[in-house]
C-alpha cells in the first residue's frame, strides 16, 4: 500500500511499488490528461509536478512519489476558472494537436513558480518538452502573457 497526494486529495493504493506513476494516474485513479509520449523521460508529455518540481512521471517507479505531492494537469485550475497559463494557452492559440499540451503547460507551471518575470531565454532553457507541432512561438508568448498577468494580479493584492 502506497500514499501520496494528489491533486490535493490524499490517496491510498495498493499497486506495484515499480509500476511507472504514469500508469498509476492514468490506469488506477483515471487521471488521463498526463499523456505518454515517448517512454524514455525525454518528450515530456508525462510531466506531472511532484513538490512542485516538473518530473517525467513515464519512468519514474511510484515508490519514489511515497509521501509526495503531485499535481496533474487536472490539479492546477480551480472549480470556477481555468489556471493563468491554460487560459493564455487558449488565448494565444498554442495547441495544435494537443497531445504535449498538459506536460507543457505543466512545465511552465513549474516555471513561473520559481522565475516571476522570466525572459525569453529562461523559457527555452527551462521548458524541455518536445512539441511535435512546433508551437513554440506561441508556447513562449503564452508563457510570457501568463507572467505578465501573474505580476499584475501579485500587484493589486499588495494594495
Amino acid at each position: 500500500m502506497i500514499t501520496m497526494t494528489v491533486n490535493g486529495q490524499a490517496v491510498s493504493l495498493d499497486v506495484e511499488l515499480e509500476k511507472p506513476l504514469l500508469w498509476v494516474l492514468r490506469e488506477d485513479l483515471s487521471l488521463t490528461g498526463t499523456k505518454y509520449g515517448c517512454g524514455i523521460g525525454n518528450c515530456g508529455a508525462c510531466t506531472v509536478l511532484i513538490n512542485g518540481n516538473p518530473s517525467r512521471s513515464c519512468m519514474l517507479p511510484v515508490k519514489k512519489v511515497v509521501g509526495k505531492e503531485i499535481i496533474t494537469i487536472e490539479g492546477i485550475a480551480d472549480q470556477e476558472h481555468l489556471h493563468l497559463l491554460q487560459q493564455a494557452w487558449i488565448d494565444e492559440q498554442v495547441p495544435q494537436c494537443g497531445y504535449c499540451q498538459s506536460g507543457m503547460i505543466l512545465s511552465a507551471v513549474a516555471l513561473l513558480g520559481k522565475v516571476s518575470n522570466p525572459a525569453p531565454a529562461d523559457i527555452r532553457k527551462m521548458i524541455t518538452n518536445t512539441c511535435r507541432c512546433g508551437t513554440y512561438p506561441r508556447i513562449e508568448k503564452a508563457i510570457l502573457k501568463a507572467a505578465a498577468q501573474q505580476k499584475q494580479m501579485r500587484g493589486s493584492d499588495a494594495e
